[in-house]
């Protein structure tokens, strides 16, 4: 069995192991090349975060989805260049916005530098990406333009919360597919579509792709509460200690209290609070969050996206891709366990 790829995906067959990792290391070089720009300093900061690393997930669904079609054809590793290009824009921007000193393990660009500078390579990342997408052809283009306005708009809806009489978990979703899903989904689609997939196949791989994203965000949620910090590669409890509100929280808030439960009515308290300054405050939130009901709810909760993910592969011809594709819905459980 080899590991191709992202989350332990484990791929039998040989040949699609072969194609794959040549399309990945392909898209390795050709990113290499997209970050560098005549003016030294340019590429030094494009190339910052590239240079960190990544899981490529984004890549690695573009080339399981060409699998559908014409693997070989000319602009799935560009596609897939231009899918990673405009998600590494994405976190430098970011990175902004969240104030964020870390990404990667290394410092963050904007904390390296300053914010001013982070947002211009995001931006010359983006000019990059568009100029990769340019040869792609005008459906290729608009598919992209469709992407990235829904990727914006989760966004802007992440940065003014919900309305008065909005569900706040119903937004959370919604920021969800807009911030993460939808170019998850354009991985999937954009493979298909330059590989010459039928119709309806870029379709059902598209709708896949979102659902998929949302489950890996949704597992992440569950991670940042329960693990100890190796599997996610960041410490616990970050969104906690930044008051963000994630699924196990948004769930917790919808859940009646039990006031004949002290550790409940604990825990919604200490919720209530800024926790950025006080480490014992935050063990503590921690510690009674992982104990709760709520963080059972959002495992299930994160695995039910996975089963709808995996049942909208059934109509698709069967084979190695198909069967990896369904090994990406395996590893959402074995990352909530």
């Amino acid at each position: 069995m080899t590991v191709v790829g992202p989350f332990g995906l484990s791929v039998q067959d040989r040949d699609l192991t072969r194609d794959v990792q040549a399309g990945m290391d392909a898209v390795e070089v050709a990113l290499a090349e997209a970050v560098k720009s005549d003016v030294p300093f340019i590429t030094v900061t494009a190339g910052h975060l590239m240079a960190a690393g990544g899981k490529r997930f984004r890549p690695l669904l573009v080339l399981l989805a060409a699998q559908f079609g014409d693997a070989n054809a000319p602009g799935v590793v560009p596609a897939a260049v231009v899918v990673e290009l405009t998600h590494l824009a994405t976190l430098y921007h970011d990175d902004v916005m969240d104030e964020a000193p870390v990404r990667r393990g290394a410092p963050s660009a904007n904390s390296r530098w300053d914010n001013s500078v982070a947002i211009l390579t995001g931006d010359f990342l983006f000019s990059r990406a568009s100029q990769v997408l340019a040869d792609l052809g005008p459906e290729a283009v608009r598919v992209q333009a469709d992407a990235f306005e829904r990727l914006v708009t989760g966004q802007i809806l992440e940065t003014v919360g919900p309305a008065a009489d909005d569900d706040p978990l119903r937004h959370y979703l919604d920021v969800l597919a807009g911030k993460t899903g939808s170019l998850i989904a354009v991985s999937c689609r954009i493979g298909a579509l330059l590989a010459g997939a039928e119709p309806w196949v870029i379709d059902t791989l598209s709708a896949y792709g979102e659902r998929i994203g949302i489950a890996f965000q949704l597992a992440d949620d569950v991670l940042d509460i329960a693990s100890d910090g190796h599997e996610s590669g960041k410490t616990p409890g970050t969104d906690l200690r930044e008051g963000v509100q994630t699924l196990p929280t948004l769930l917790l808030r919808q859940m009646p209290a039990d006031p004949a439960d002290p550790s409940d009515t604990r825990l919604r308290e200490l919720l209530s609070r800024d926790l950025s300054g006080d480490d014992e405050l935050h063990a503590e939130t921690l510690r009674l969050l992982r104990r709760h009901p709520a963080l059972e709810r959002a495992r299930r909760e994160t695995l039910r996206h996975a089963e709808e993910a995996r049942a909208l592969l059934e109509p698709l011809p069967d084979g190695a891709a198909k069967e990896a594709l369904r090994a990406l819905c395996d590893s959402v459980a074995i990352r909530t366990m």
